[in-house]
Order: C-alpha cells, then sequence, then structure tokens
C-alpha cells in the first residue's frame, strides 16, 4: 500500500504515515502491526527513541560478514575464527547466522563454521552460485590446517536436505568426512527454533553421509 493510501485510510499525520511505511518492509510486519510499533514509539521518551535510532545505525555502519565463514561480525573475521581455543579441523555448515547462534547457546559445538545464507531451492531459483557452497569448497582446499570433518547442519526441511546431499557430493572428492546431524531435530524444523537438549543430541548423533 503507497504512503498516500495509508495517510487516507488511517488518518495519521505524515510522519506517523513516513515510519509505518518503513516498519512494513519488516518481515512479519503488516499494517496494523507497524502502526502499533509507531504508537508505542510515539509515547516512548525521546532518548528510547534516540537510542534505538542509534542501535541501529551503528548496526548498519559496523556489521558485516566474517571474511573466512560469512557470519555476523564487526571486524574482517568473527568471534568464533579469531578465538584460538576453537578447533581447527571441524567445520559446521549452516544455513544462516541464526542457525549459528543456536547452536552456540546450545554449547555443544567447539569447532568452526561456515554459513551459507540460505538453502537450495531451484523452484525458487536459488542455486548453488546464490550460496556460499564455493567459498566453502575454496576454504577447504586452501586452508594451512587439514580439516578432518565437515559437519553439514542445514534444516530438516526439503530445501536442507537437498542442500545436504549437494554438499556431501561436492565435499567426496576433496577426502574430507561428510555428517549429518541426528534425527532429534523435527522433520521440517529450523535450527534457530530447536531447543539446546534437541541440538546437542543431534551433535552428538551426527552420521556420515
Amino acid at each position: 500500500m503507497a504512503e498516500n493510501q495509508i495517510k487516507r485510510a488511517s488518518g495519521l499525520p505524515a510522519a506517523m504515515t513516513g515510519l509505518v511505511q518503513e516498519l512494513m518492509h519488516l518481515p512479519g510486519v503488516g499494517e496494523k502491526t507497524a502502526a502499533r510499533l509507531a504508537f508505542h514509539l510515539l509515547n516512548r521518551p525521546r532518548e528510547e527513541v534516540i537510542a534505538l535510532a542509534e542501535a541501529l545505525l551503528e548496526m548498519k555502519e559496523r556489521v558485516g560478514l566474517c571474511g573466512q565463514c560469512f557470519a555476523l561480525a564487526e571486524g574482517a573475521v568473527c568471534r568464533v575464527c579469531d578465538d584460538p581455543a576453537r578447533e581447527r579441523d571441524i567445520i559446521c555448515v549452516v544455513e544462516g547466522p541464526a542457525d549459528l547462534m543456536a547452536l552456540e547457546r546450545a554449547r555443544a559445538f567447539n569447532g568452526l563454521y561456515h554459513v551459507l545464507h540460505g538453502a537450495l531451492a531451484p523452484l525458487d531459483g536459488v542455486g548453488p552460485d546464490d550460496l556460499r557452497i564455493a567459498e566453502l569448497l575454496n576454504r577447504l582446499r586452501s586452508q594451512s590446517s587439514p580439516v578432518r570433518e565437515v559437519i553439514i547442519a542445514t534444516n530438516a526441511t526439503v530445501e536442507g536436505e537437498a542442500t545436504a546431499l549437494y554438499l556431501a557430493r561436492a565435499l567426496k572428492p576433496l577426502g574430507v568426512k561428510a555428517t549429518r546431524l541426528a534425527r532429534g531435530l523435527p522433520a521440517g524444523g529450523d535450527l534457530e527454533y530447536s531447543d539446546s537438549a534437541t541440538l546437542t543430541s543431534a551433535l552428538g548423533g551426527r552420521r556420515e553421509i
């Protein structure tokens, strides 16, 4: 809905209409939810709104992708890749940064990560070249210390399973052991929403593919 249409339909002042329009760009936020958020912000103290705006700007200016694993980072590399205590010979491949965060909360994995930023979905036009698959293979070839295992922790969805099979085939010529998380994860479920106990069980019971 265009901004002038929202304004006519709601009777909001122009400044409020602009904020509602911008909030509607957020995933899962429709016009009614955006309007509620706008009214909430309007009623908050000025310093809180300024703090929120500054936090958003700081995030946009400082947060990028790690040059090694493509997780979120504030510098050239993320904190995981920069941690000398992490195991360098095992890499866990996940679909997105939220999946990495879920595994870190479980505290069951002490290796490195690689973030694909999606999963194969041919019907939606998402192929191997749209993911960070080539970067993973180059990383395995060029890493100074050999990698003994790659854990494929894509989600238990049709797209996640297709991605896992593709990766397993791509890893075979490199002689790297590829494993898949155990079926403690529900079919069709996302790592992001799994509890720590389930993730720990899935990591411990991973199988070779």
